[in-house]
């Protein structure tokens, strides 16, 4: 981690400015892309000078990330079917895990003295892990604690309930200096259902949607094409099969489809679909998993995705026609996003309940890409300051405890 970095200084004018984000990474990529973009552009507009990650994502390595930008992998863990979790290593039990993660964490923060501590959804990070760090940074007053929020969470009863068991709302109350949710409340209001206080409300900020750009470009085919995406794809094999189907079912659906897994969709499924694309004869082309999928996005002529949060972004940051698929299960997170955003007339939404999901379906919702609107035109341009207002209100919150610390 030994990065020398330029950034604002201190109070005491010895360092630049240090923030750690922490991201608990239990399942797909969301988290860790989300706390990238956030580090990086911190770090690009020296609000601070170095930014440490902690994650729990077992592919962060394959992810490039600028030189101001470090992260430190927590244990794995993995949900199992019936929601419990257990350890990726298989010599640990979970509660074990848990311990040496929260240990590791308290020790990154204790060492690297941030601040600035963002936290990325969970109040009290997986199982209580992050309690520790909270209550002693709390104590020392020296750094600005924020939970960053995606603009939608789940349905309002669900996320009471979840928040409730896990003691979220005591620990955002006693802990956080703001809320910070990465959406528009004209959109969607992630908190409604959730018993905040009103000062805590009152520390709640909209940013808007956080924007995307092509960190680390990469080819892309010099033919049209549109990309489907299921994100991470751990839950994606539903839509890469509804894809194919519909490439299956009409030999004359163009433009041909470049494919992107993601990372965890493997084993016998991935193998599966493969030999189906192979037997499409390039009109479909496939890809395990690609860390520059920013460059795909922006060349492409449309894109068939999943409802996750960074897609969402990318698809209004590229400016993108799309096609939605969102999962239903285990939250409704990205059907009420997609149904929402195709209320807007940003995206179309192929809505299961709505639309039903079957090749024909799939086969008319691509055809139709190139006679959608763009996001741009559905006034998705003034949703995207995310990271200015981000930026800003970091210097402002380092600010204050400097003033504070001098008085």
């Amino acid at each position: 981690m030994g990065h020398s970095v330029t950034g604002t200084p201190d109070c005491a004018g010895t360092r630049p400015r240090r923030v750690v984000l922490y991201s608990h990474d239990t399942f797909g990529l969301g988290h860790l892309r989300r706390s990238r973009a956030l580090a990086s552009a911190l770090t690009e507009s020296r609000t601070v000078g170095s930014a440490i990650i902690l994650t729990g994502s077992p592919v962060a390595g394959r992810f490039t990330f600028p030189d101001t930008v470090d992260h430190v992998r927590l244990p794995g863990v993995k949900k199992l079917a019936d929601g419990s979790y257990v350890s990726q290593n298989s010599g640990m039990d979970i509660e074990a895990t848990t311990a040496l993660r929260a240990g590791l964490i308290e020790s990154t923060v204790t060492q690297y003295e941030p601040d600035l501590l963002i936290v990325d959804k969970e109040p009290t990070g997986f199982r209580g892990e992050l309690l520790p760090t909270l209550e002693q940074l709390s104590r020392k007053g020296h750094t600005r604690i924020v939970l960053g929020l995606r603009d939608v969470l789940d349905e309002a009863e669900v996320l009471a309930t979840e928040w409730a068991r896990k003691g979220a709302i005591e620990a955002t109350e006693a802990f956080y200096d703001e809320l910070w949710v990465y959406g528009m409340r004209s959109v969607y209001d992630p908190t409604e259902g959730l018993p905040l206080s009103p000062s805590a409300r009152g520390r709640t900020v909209w940013t808007g949607y956080l924007r995307r750009s092509i960190i680390d470009p990469a080819d892309v085919p010099d033919t049209p094409y549109i990309l489907v995406t299921p994100g991470g794809g751990g839950d994606g094999e539903a839509m890469v099969d509804l894809v194919l189907k519909a490439y299956e079912t009409d030999p004359d659906l163009a433009p041909h489809a470049v494919l992107v897994y993601g990372p965890f969709l493997s084993g016998d499924t991935r193998d599966a679909f493969e030999a189906r694309v192979a037997a499409l004869n390039g009109r479909v082309t496939a890809t395990g998993f690609d860390s520059r999928i920013e460059s795909l996005f922006a060349g492409a002529q449309g894109v068939i995705c999943m409802g996750g949060y960074n897609t969402f972004c990318e698809l209004l940051s590229f400016d993108q026609r799309a096609v939605i698929v969102p999962r239903t299960k285990p939250r409704l997170e990205q059907w009420i996003r997609a149904n929402r955003a195709e209320e807007l007339g940003l995206v179309r939404n192929l809505d299961q309940f709505r639309d039903g999901l079957t090749p024909e379906a799939m086969i008319a919702a691509i055809r139709g890409l190139p006679h959608q609107k763009r996001p741009s035109e559905a006034g998705a341009n003034g949703l995207l300051d995310g990271l200015d207002v981000v930026n800003q209100r970091a210097r402002l919150l380092m600010d204050q405890s400097l003033s504070n610390a001098a008085e």
